[in-house]
């Protein structure tokens, strides 16, 4: 959903509402959790956010918080949303001159001890978004060289036929959240 100005709260609220028991975008629910499916372009960022326990529970409660998405021109809406699976969330975005609103619904939680220990989750696209796939997030720590790792993975192709002729631009705004989650999940950890 498109806005000329800043939606409000109540605006924002009665679109996540109207999303919540909308299907997903796309069939391959869950993909990210294993073999990824054909047919979609898929990105990988990775960054070192340090080393340590404390440095991985830092990131692990700024993922946590939707933190990631806390970038000035992108914002998690609502913030409080706990990360659960079914959890229907809204991407707020201003690009070009205008906002956006996007929903996505949490598919699965990743929370694992061992040698390589993670916290995380994915999320998917709603039929409303303008792209289709998933996105999953998660925080490593290995217990081999104690490094702990921000990775995203995604695959996404759009779902709209404004996003199909606007493709390079979707993929800049793409490269950029990217960029600037890796940037300021770094920068979370440091804290």
């Amino acid at each position: 959903m498109f806005f000329l100005r800043q939606p409000s709260e109540e605006a924002i609220r009665r679109f996540i509402s109207s999303q919540c028991e909308l299907p997903f975008s796309y069939p391959e629910v869950g993909a990210t959790a294993g073999e990824l499916p054909g047919g979609y372009l898929v990105d990988r960022n990775r960054i070192k956010l340090g080393t340590g326990k404390e440095t991985y529970e830092r990131a692990s409660a700024a993922l946590r918080n939707w933190q990631q998405f806390d970038l000035g021109w992108v914002r998690m809406v609502p913030a409080e949303t706990p990360i659960e699976v079914g959890a229907v969330v809204a991407i707020l975005t201003r690009h070009f001159g205008f906002w956006s609103l996007n929903a996505c619904r949490v598919v699965y939680l990743i929370d694992e001890d061992g040698p390589l220990k993670k916290f995380g989750f994915a999320y998917g696209t709603l039929s409303s978004h303008v792209e289709r796939g998933e996105e999953r997030f998660t925080i490593e720590l290995h217990e081999t060289n104690d490094s702990v790792w921000y990775d995203i993975l995604a695959f996404s192709r759009p779902n709209q036929f404004m996003v199909s002729l606007g493709f390079p631009l979707a993929r800049r705004l793409q490269k950029r959240f990217a960029r600037d989650s890796l940037a300021a999940m770094l920068a979370k950890a440091k804290e």
